[in-house]
């Protein structure tokens, strides 16, 4: 039995990430590969989160800055907000909101991700950064404000 998969989907590894992250599968849509490259920052595959870029991005000029962030980023969850897959399923998006420490101070990422599909590949190409109001609910999921939890 394989360990939980990063990406918290409650799912074990190998029943989750692990087929796109070896290569043995392609995400089926916009959220699976948002979570498969969540968990690829996770396990530090960069051959992964490359491969997963839209090729217009180029992003192979990440790989050394991706290398040097590994060794200081730790991730500490993953919570998907919203998942949407227009009718016409070339573009989607995902909201999401991951925690992570850095050089031990933790933060967080709360992005709206764009992804577009060619020929049945999903890639991830760029992201929006919602706006949160310090009074509106924080989008961590806690439930509180997030001026008294994520915002302080």
């Amino acid at each position: 039995m394989s360990e939980h998969c990063p990406c918290g989907s409650g799912l074990q590894y190998s029943l989750c990430c692990q087929p796109y992250l070896n290569s043995e599968a392609i995400a089926a849509s916009p959220e699976a590969l948002m979570r498969s490259r969540y968990t690829a920052y996770v396990r530090q595959d960069a051959r992964y989160l490359i491969a997963t870029w839209h090729p217009s991005c180029d992003a192979q000029r990440f790989h050394a800055s991706l290398i040097e962030s590994f060794s200081a980023t730790r991730w500490l969850s993953l919570q998907i907000i919203a998942a949407e897959e227009p009718g016409d399923k070339s573009e989607g998006f995902v909201t999401f909101f991951a925690r992570f420490s850095e050089n031990q101070r933790e933060s967080f990422i709360h992005e709206r991700s764009r992804f577009v599909q060619v020929e049945q590949r999903w890639y991830y190409i760029d992201g929006t950064y919602p706006e949160t109001g310090r009074n509106d609910r924080c989008p961590c999921g806690s439930g509180k404000k997030f001026k008294k939890c994520c915002g302080q």
